[in-house]
């Protein structure tokens, strides 16, 4: 990794992460945000795209900080554990009680008589489903041993980035906010292997 490749994956995540949680907050939203448009207040409209990416791009440093951390948190856990297939499932337990956690603990604090946990369990859930899709596709690229750590980015790492939103409880911020942080998250997993050189091509 030298210091080109660190730019241009400081900058597409960014990016990435920018326009997406824009898009996502312009969809959320958009009945109010099209009225202004009716109205006519196309600057208010431009302001309102503006600071929806300087939101967004805020969420998708948290996300560039995030995974620098984790990189940072697996190298001592394979120091630590020794064996990677041991700190894989070191990991794999600690994406169970996230799981759980996101279930369990949301459904506790925001819950109303009308809800049950079911309310509470369909994102993360989802959330899951993604982060075993995403490293699938890691694992093809570079090698089996990283499914668990990819899975426990996506799905661990993105839920502790995550928090502020979450204890707010919003779900217009809850997608705002999740927006960047995944599609950020997923970019930097996907992306790192082809800039380090360490796909399974680049090593045949």
């Amino acid at each position: 990794m030298n210091t080109r490749k660190a730019v241009y994956l400081f900058f597409s995540t960014l990016l990435i992460g920018s326009v997406s949680g824009t898009l996502v907050g312009l969809i959320v939203d958009w009945s109010n945000y099209w009225q202004d448009l009716k109205s006519g207040e196309i600057i208010s409209f431009l302001l309102l795209i503006v600071w929806l990416m300087g939101i967004s791009a805020m969420w998708s440093l948290i996300a560039q900080m995030g995974f620098f951390a984790y990189l940072t948190i697996h190298r001592f856990g394979l120091g630590i554990f020794k064996s990677p297939k041991l700190w894989n499932k070191v990991q794999v337990v600690v994406i169970a009680f996230v799981i759980f956690d996101l279930i369990y603990f949301r459904y506790v604090a925001f819950a109303i008589p009308e809800e049950t946990v079911l309310h509470y369990s369909i994102m993360p859930i989802l959330l899951l489903i993604y982060g075993l899709i995403i490293a699938n596709l890691k694992s093809k690229a570079t090698n089996k041993l990283a499914f668990v750590p990819a899975l426990f980015f996506i799905v661990v790492v993105t839920t502790i980035e995550w928090i502020p939103a979450l204890r707010v409880n919003d779900p217009k911020w809850l997608w705002i906010y999740f927006a960047p942080l995944l599609t950020a998250n997923t970019w930097q997993l996907l992306i790192l292997h082809k800039l380090t050189g360490t796909n399974n091509k680049e090593k045949k």
